[in-house]
């Protein structure tokens, strides 16, 4: 009886090697290649980002201090310089589509509520457009545009760009001038 079992069980260790091996081979026969790359373009091109052209800034009341832009075919990013400086925005660095999956690392929002997503390579800077009906429906969001700086997440507006260069590294508090609110007591 012994020596039953161990046919058996050698027949079943062979069919099962056989069947895995098969199904290697098919999933490799029937695998392209060239499907990662037509998969990845086929995303870059699915994903509308002339949505993120212009500027922004983190407050409505501020001027332009980030600038994205589609420059010969990559779209960049570029930062207002302080008034110091001989120009207006730095030198442009490119930027990057970033996977749904990745949303999660950098905003609390259900990747299903964003239309897209793009980021410097070193994920300093990520910005996302969230769609429109659900920024009007989310009362933690005034904007449709989502950034993340540096390990901080926060609201930011899209506002006309301009050529103007502003002090943006001031103090805007330097000439403040705070009256005693207990003056009239």
């Amino acid at each position: 009886m012994p020596l039953r079992s161990d046919i058996i069980g050698n027949k079943l260790t062979i069919l099962a090697t056989s069947l895995t091996a098969c199904s290697v081979l098919f999933l490799t026969g029937c695998s392209d290649n060239n499907s990662t790359a037509a998969d990845t373009k086929a995303v870059e091109t699915a994903v509308d980002l002339s949505i993120f052209e212009g500027c922004y800034t983190v407050s409505n009341d501020e001027p332009a201090q980030i600038k994205v832009s589609e420059q010969q075919g990559v779209w960049v990013m570029q930062m207002k310089e302080p008034a110091s400086a001989k120009r207006v925005w730095d030198t442009p660095e490119p930027l990057e589509i970033v996977k749904s999956s990745e949303i999660p690392k950098f905003f609390s929002i259900d990747p299903d509520n964003v239309d897209a997503v793009i980021a410097r390579p070193d994920r300093v800077l990520v910005l996302a457009h969230v769609k429109p009906v659900y920024a009007n429906i989310d009362p933690l969001l005034d904007s449709e545009y989502l950034s993340y700086i540096y390990k901080g997440a926060n609201t930011i507006y899209r506002v006309e760009c301009d050529e103007i260069n502003t002090d943006i590294l001031a103090n805007p508090h330097a000439n403040l001038v705070i009256d005693n609110v207990n003056d009239s007591i």
